[in-house]
């Protein structure tokens, strides 16, 4: 199981599309302490995997702290940051403190492109010494990239760049019109660039050695199966089932792109929250309406109830971006 937690609300950054609208602190983020109790809940509860993210996690006075706490709750804390405040002496300090891996974001092979998007004068430079810093340091890293129409043609670069620059997985990110990027939601992808996509991310696959994973686009799971390509994921969607995420204030939602509260760990334990809160409870029932209900790979899609949400108010409704026409009645 795997949580992610937005440990702040400032950013060094003020990319075009954060979900978080993120760039200044929150007035009251969690402090230390409050990280640290979380931090044992968060164990307590089963979860193996804890992502620090932001906002600029990097940005936290005490994630050292937070990260070897993390640890020695025998917990694997992983990263997700935009590399720029990686240093080869922060990459040092973040293995030593029990970092495990981290996922630093990168958009295009054009440096111009990803600063533009990112809206930082180099952006690219400051992702790709991270990168280095990371590789010298011995601490593996991931390229996670968010795709858009005008990078779409890029990806298969992007994985030769991830291969070359020694990252060990490229992770590849679907828009879903939240925080600021309900402002660019005209450039994220169309159902048949997304449904092309997914075939062209699953064919690289089977001919690159690190692994590729498509995230808010569930329905690779059904077109890798398709294709007859093996995956070590089990499901699509895993919001709610196998996954949550906790704001800088203690907010626990499904998934990043998902903006509905199932409580706060300021008010009601996180065990409680995981354990009882109504959302967590229908998403797991997997009674999905329209076409994700009947379809022949419910059980390994799911999919993306964030963005059946946006479009539909309803985040058991069917999934608006899918074109599988084998699902039984349609």
């Amino acid at each position: 199981m795997i949580v992610s937690w937005n440990t702040t609300n400032a950013c060094n950054m003020y990319c075009k599309h954060c979900y978080r609208d993120a760039g200044v602190k929150a007035a009251d983020e969690l402090n230390t302490a409050e990280g640290k109790a979380l931090i044992d809940q968060i164990a307590t509860a089963g979860f193996k995997i804890m992502i620090f993210s932001g906002g600029e996690p990097l940005m936290r006075d005490d994630i050292f702290v937070l990260v070897s706490h993390a640890r020695e709750k025998g917990l694997r804390p992983v990263f997700g940051t935009n590399g720029v405040l990686i240093t080869e002496k922060t990459a040092l300090k973040l293995k030593e403190s029990g970092a495990m891996a981290m996922g630093i974001s990168l958009d295009s092979t054009n440096p111009e492109k990803h600063d533009q998007f990112r809206a930082t004068p180099g952006a690219w430079q400051g992702a790709t010494k991270g990168m280095m810093a990371c590789r010298e340091a011995g601490l593996p890293f991931q390229i996670h990239t968010t795709v858009m129409d005008w990078n779409m043609d890029e990806v298969e670069k992007l994985t030769d760049f991830a291969v070359d620059i020694g990252a060990i997985a490229h992770h590849i990110f679907f828009l879903v019109p939240t925080g600021r990027a309900v402002d660019i939601e005209e450039e994220s992808l169309r159902a048949e660039q997304y449904e092309e996509l997914l075939h062209r991310i699953m064919k690289k696959q089977t001919d690159t050695k690190i692994e590729l994973k498509p995230t808010c686009a569930p329905q690779f799971m059904r077109i890798a199966a398709q294709m007859g390509i093996k995956t070590r994921f089990s499901k699509g969607c895993l919001a709610g089932l196998s996954y949550c995420i906790i704001s800088p204030v203690g907010v626990v939602q499904p998934c990043a792109y998902l903006n509905i509260s199932a409580g706060n760990v300021r008010e009601t334990s996180f065990i409680e929250i995981w354990r009882d809160a109504e959302i967590f409870k229908k998403l797991r029932t997997e009674k999905y309406s329209g076409g994700c209900g009947v379809c022949d790979y419910k059980k390994i899609c799911g999919g993306c109830r964030a963005r059946a949400y946006y479009y539909h108010n309803d985040y058991m409704a069917e999934e608006p971006w899918c074109l599988y026409h084998g699902r039984k009645g349609y």
